[in-house]
């Protein structure tokens, strides 16, 4: 017996959700296309084109459609992606950001216009550290980055 995940990111693609999935599963270790669903006869597509891919991701499910030119992304939503080391976080970024587009802070746009921002998992409990001080230094040290730097990360928490 299988447990849903109660909520799954569903993800709308213009004619490459199968293209995009594959993509996806091959960055990420423990990741996989579990089912595709294709267009049936009288369908707006043709006959046999992937409409629907179910794919995990790390575990996590995600779901895929070929919804058409008027579903687009913004970076209104992103994927987080917390990296223990900094060859996983360059891995990822380096990854997702071929053919797309590095914005700042860590976050960037793949080649299919969604949005991830590629983090260390230190951050988090960086900028929930009581003192204002150290909290204000990483934060003015993330604001300088692009792709994001431990090492830079931790040397402003120290107040380095």
């Amino acid at each position: 017996m299988s447990t849903i995940q109660s909520i799954t990111p569903f993800l709308c693609f213009d004619g490459n959700a199968e293209e995009a999935a594959r993509f996806y599963v091959s960055v990420f270790n423990n990741s996989a296309i579990t089912h595709i669903s294709h267009y049936p006869e009288g369908s707006p597509e043709p006959v046999g084109k992937a409409m629907v891919v179910h794919f995990h991701l790390k575990g996590q499910s995600f779901m895929a459609l070929n919804g058409g030119p008027q579903t687009t992304f913004s970076e209104a939503v992103s994927f987080m992606v917390h990296c223990d080391t900094q060859a996983e976080l360059d891995h990822y970024w380096e990854k997702l950001c071929e053919g797309g587009q590095p914005m700042a802070c860590g976050w960037l746009k793949d080649k299919y216009g969604l949005a991830w921002q590629i983090v260390p998992a230190i951050l988090e409990q960086l900028m929930k550290d009581k003192d204002p001080e150290k909290t204000s230094r990483v934060m003015q040290a993330l604001w300088q980055m692009v792709k994001i730097d431990i090492g830079k990360i931790r040397q402003a928490a120290d107040g380095h």
